[in-house]
């Protein structure tokens, strides 16, 4: 029997995300694209209300006897992303740095590396994946990793990185020897400050302003040789493995974080089309975009439904490599559908504060389609996992 309902305590979760979304978020989220900035009072109102971080405070509302940690990460991203997507993904904790480190750490290496983030100041953490050269292309990395006695000496270029300049840890992606491909990538921990490691530039960007975005530059950095993450299904392919499997564990992340952007500008399209409408238009064009409203609010309902199954089979261990990649292909490329939507309905009259919003979330959208994997990359893992005995390039 499918049951498509929340349970009352994963309401209560989504509704306490909500309304920190509500009281923290949505005041605060245009000046902070506009300058860039984010209060560091916002970082310690978010370490208070969310105690022991996202995942720590959700464990309270957990169903007993059931795993639903995905779920309720999906539920809180959509509400934060409602709230401001940028200052969701600036939130401290390990962050995408917690993915790899629980599935390809030891458990030695998992307390080693995690317990800082329950100390109660502010960490953050960051993976570092892309580079200059590839972006979906992982087997295509060129940032090496050598071991020289008791360390490893990482050398290479990684952009685009989330947080990458707050991060306490960097989750760094090398291989140790190109000629073998994917097989020859592995996970490697480098903390803040370590010699080698240099911060270069905060990108500017168009969209999620707020959000920092770094780039990272190795230089013969070196590293504890415990620093490799050599837990569960270490050693060849364990590395490219661990990467593929930290996206599908994000992407349905990003798929939520999409999610809400969508019906943050649904409800800003609605809200102008209730109180800000021209008096003058005739009742068939009042028509049309009550259609049209409806139309957008079912496609969002329908990219959650994928979300939300993408983070079940992950909660029930269910390989979910193809659900992952069809809810963020769709989430990211509805979420450029209904933003530019929005923009178009609510073109006429002054610009008001809800113009303003709509226009910063079309700004928003435009990285959905692109991070965690480009819509063609997307409908490449897709088509492979539908046709396994099919070669596809």
């Amino acid at each position: 029997m499918l049951d498509f309902r929340l349970s009352a305590k994963q309401q209560e979760y989504r509704e306490f995300a909500h309304q920190i979304a509500l009281e923290e978020m949505r005041p605060i989220s245009l000046e902070c694209d506009r300058t860039e900035q984010i209060p560091e009072s916002f970082f310690w109102q978010m370490q208070k209300r969310f105690r022991g971080g996202v995942e720590g405070q959700a464990r309270q509302f957990r169903q007993p006897g059931e795993r639903q940690d995905a779920l309720l990460a999906m539920l809180a991203n959509e509400e934060m992303a409602w709230g401001d997507a940028a200052l969701a993904t600036a939130m401290p904790g390990p962050g995408l740095a917690a993915p790899p480190i629980l599935a390809q750490g030891s458990p030695e290496q998992q307390e080693k590396f995690l317990r800082i983030y329950r100390d109660g100041q502010l960490h953050w953490g960051a993976l570092a994946l892309t580079e200059p050269g590839i972006g979906s292309d992982v087997a295509g990395m060129a940032t090496t990793a050598r071991l020289e006695g008791e360390e490893w000496v990482i050398d290479g270029h990684k952009h685009y990185i989330t947080n990458g300049a707050r991060a306490d840890l960097i989750i760094t992606f090398a291989t140790i020897d190109k000629s073998m491909g994917r097989a020859g990538i592995r996970p490697f921990v480098v903390p803040k400050g370590t010699p080698g490691l240099v911060i270069g530039r905060i990108e500017a960007k168009m969209g999620l302003r707020a959000s920092q975005t770094t780039e990272l530059i190795f230089e013969n950095c070196r590293i504890p040789k415990d620093h490799l993450l050599a837990g569960r299904e270490a050693g060849a392919k364990g590395g490219f493995k661990a990467a593929m499997g930290t996206l599908d564990a994000t992407r349905p992340m990003v798929g939520a974080l999409a999610v809400g952007i969508c019906r943050a500008a649904y409800e800003g399209a609605q809200a102008w089309y209730q109180h800000e409408l021209p008096a003058g238009y005739a009742p068939y064009q009042r028509r049309e975009i009550a259609e049209k409203l409806e139309e957008l609010r079912q496609e969002i309902q329908m990219a959650r439904l994928l979300v939300w199954r993408a983070a079940w089979m992950a909660d029930q261990r269910i390989s979910n490599s193809k659900e992952a990649s069809m809810c963020k292909a769709y989430a990211g490329q509805l979420v450029m559908k209904v933003t530019a939507e929005a923009v178009r309905l609510s073109s006429p009259g002054e610009m008001t504060e809800t113009k303003q919003f709509i226009h910063k979330w079309f700004r928003d959208a435009k990285v959905f389609d692109i991070f965690e994997g480009t819509a063609q990359i997307q409908r490449l893992v897709i088509a492979r996992r539908m046709f396994p005995k099919v070669s596809i390039p």
